[in-house]
């Protein structure tokens, strides 16, 4: 079972788990730590990531999914 589920997991949340903000600099360097993510720590994983395409490309947010879905 994984350990979040992006319908219903803030982006807060997972950025409150240091392996996560690993996962995501490691496939978008700076992005947790952008100022504009502030405004999306409310929203679901799923929300967030839709909206991340402004700033991360599709493969790369993909690539972060994937590594964050495996978390047990």
């Amino acid at each position: 079972m994984a350990r979040y589920d992006e319908n219903t997991t803030t982006l807060g949340q997972l950025l409150d788990d240091p392996e996560v903000v690993a996962i995501f600099d490691k496939h978008a360097p700076g992005v947790s730590t952008n100022p504009m993510i502030g405004m999306a720590k409310g929203m679901t994983v799923s929300a967030a990531l839709g909206l991340a395409g402004a700033l991360v490309p599709a493969d790369k947010i993909a690539a972060i999914r994937a590594e964050v879905e495996a978390l047990a």
